[in-house]
């Protein structure tokens, strides 16, 4: 293609010179027009075919590349640990896999074709024009330093403008992200306006942004290339002009110098305004790669033990942590589960309960100490057969937008229909499930959003028993239910926990009487451990304490008229206590 279009002023020196008898002594012949122009129309029909297959290979180049990209970094997301996303906001996150794909995507499909065509032109036409006249060639060659120097000096302004622009972006997308999902508690708190005026806000960041880039280098840059590149066009009619009234050079290679000069700017302007595409190339695939370059903190080392069969004897040895490195939840806690037994984890709010079990599920890995699952070290098991062995019920059961049956079988997709009906049996969740117009196949919406929380609570609880784990880790499971659902909940335990070494985090703690054992945290220190009747009854006990606390607040409830539907959650009645005295 490059060489299709190098030929056309040949032949408009061809079609000047013989066709038209511009050149002394020469008559205009209409057959020589005749063929050039044949051969000119023959040209663009070649042109036009090799365009539509260019367009074809690189369009589908550009889609191939940007896929790549997508699956790549989504599947890095899901291999890196909670400790980043705990520092990211979902919308910043979404927009890489989303915009900074598709502008990479354009790149490649369009902007590294026309640059590989820009150079191939500058090339060709280079030659064509000091074969054609080298004198007048150097003169052309006058105002190209000046476009250099533009492109440099405007390279590092441009660049710096695209990255805020991109921050912008992602703050007004992370507005968007952070509001959608929480819909329901705005218009709770009827603060619409206040999340409208928080998107104009960042909205508005972004249009300034943009404005300033606008107003600056992006109005001035190209105006001043095209002002260096008209000097090329005046030289060539001033000096080729002289020659030609001196009778030094002829009307078609003076026709033909221009399109070849026109020819050689195009690209050089091509280049230029490519620099803003490379820019928002660049930060695209900055942002990218910074999420590909972030290594998992947590994950499988080489010969990593692989978790087949798993009895659920868990020992913590001297285990702490901290969440920023700096300051400590967990202190030197130390204790043993044998299989089958059910250990209850109590205390005040932020005791380190809910932390000591995600370091058990290795979601993070311990600071100091051993976590060790039947004598192994935790980090010496491979993650995913580590956590297949390993059901757990979340403080807040979350769900997928799909069928009853589709949530239930999240982490067993092959199950069987009769599979997924013992698990939500198993759970009590099988009689409302019934009651759905679709049953099993009834869509949930996004989270669940239209199922109740004890619904949702015990399709949860159904979800991790179908992979029938060794280790069951139940977080608050009883948080977020009323009277009646913790009575169907607690039924189900007790049959679930009859052969399973079960982890049970409770602020009720009257949920926590079946317990083979207690482990009690506060503050990040184990200060207390033993039988609910041990501890019931030890005299200025944090546990007494906390449990007298609850009594008081039920019977509080009683006397006020009302009907408790459940004991007061521990952090919250702790906490009011305190602030009493």
């Amino acid at each position: 293609m490059t060489g299709m279009g190098v030929a056309q002023p040949w032949l408009i020196k061809l079609l000047i010179n013989q066709g038209f008898g511009a050149k002394d002594g020469v008559p205009s012949n209409y057959g020589v027009v005749l063929t050039v122009v044949g051969v000119m129309a023959g040209l663009m029909v070649f042109r036009l075919g090799g365009q539509i297959l260019q367009l074809r290979l690189s369009l589908g180049l550009g889609t191939l590349v940007s896929r790549s990209i997508r699956q790549k970094i989504y599947a890095h997301m899901h291999k890196l640990s909670l400790s980043f996303f705990a520092t990211r906001q979902t919308g910043a996150l979404v927009s890489r896999i989303t915009q900074d794909t598709e502008r990479l995507w354009r790149f490649v499909s369009s902007t590294v074709i026309e640059i590989v065509l820009a150079f191939l032109t500058l090339f060709a036409v280079g030659i064509c024009l000091f074969i054609m006249d080298w004198r007048l060639a150097c003169f052309t060659l006058l105002p190209i330093p000046l476009m250099t120097f533009l492109m440099i000096f405007f390279h590092k302004r441009l660049r710096r403008a695209f990255r805020q622009m991109w921050f912008r972006w992602e703050q007004m997308t992370a507005v968007v992200a952070d509001a959608l999902p929480g819909v329901r508690v705005i218009k709770a708190f009827s603060q619409e306006q206040r999340e409208v005026d928080r998107f104009e806000s960042r909205s508005t960041a972004l249009f300034n942004e943009e404005q300033r880039y606008i107003s600056g280098a992006r109005s001035v840059f190209a105006p001043l290339m095209l002002f260096a590149s008209g000097f090329g066009s005046i030289i060539v009619w001033l000096v080729g002009g002289w020659w030609l009234c001196q009778g030094q050079t002829d009307m078609g290679t003076l026709m033909a110098f221009q399109a070849f000069l026109t020819m050689f700017l195009r690209p050089i302007h091509e280049i230029a305004h490519m620099d803003e595409m490379f820019n928002r190339a660049a930060t695209s695939a900055h942002r990218i790669f910074e999420v590909l370059d972030t290594e998992p903190a947590i994950f499988s080392r080489t010969g990593a033990t692989k978790a087949d069969s798993i009895k659920g004897r868990i020992e913590l040895q001297n285990v702490s942590f901290s969440y920023d490195g700096i300051r400590k939840v967990l202190y030197n806690v130390s204790f043993m589960v044998e299989p089958g037994q059910m250990v209850g984890l109590a205390g005040p709010s932020g005791g380190g309960k809910t932390t000591l079990v995600n370091l058990i599920c290795r979601f993070y890995d311990a600071l100091e100490g051993r976590i060790l699952v039947d004598g192994v070290d935790v980090r010496d098991y491979d993650v995913a057969a580590l956590r297949r062995k390993i059901g757990v019920v979340l403080q807040e059961p979350f769900l997928f937008h799909g069928t009853v049956a589709e949530n239930i079988s999240y982490g067993k997709p092959g199950a069987t229909m009769d599979e997924i009906i013992a698990a939500a049996r198993a759970a009590n969740a099988n009689d409302f499930i019934l009651d759905f117009p679709d049953a099993y196949d009834t869509i949930v919406g996004e989270r669940g959003q239209s199922l109740s929380g004890g619904e949702r609570q015990r399709i949860s609880i159904a979800r991790a028993i179908l992979n029938d784990p060794a280790v069951l880790i139940l977080d608050e499971a009883t948080s977020s239910v009323d009277t009646e659902t913790e009575k169907l909940i607690q039924e189900a335990l007790e049959r679930l926990t009859a052969d399973r070494t079960t982890v049970a985090i409770a602020h009720r703690l009257s949920t926590l009487r079946r317990a083979d054992r207690l482990i009690v945290l506060d503050k990040g220190y184990l200060v207390e451990k033993g039988t609910h009747e041990e501890l019931e009854n030890k005299p200025d006990g944090l546990y007494a304490r906390l449990l007298a606390m609850q009594h008081e607040a039920q019977s509080a409830i009683g006397l006020a008229g009302g009907t408790a539907p459940a004991p007061a959650p521990v952090g919250a009645t702790g906490a009011k206590k305190r602030g009493h005295r």
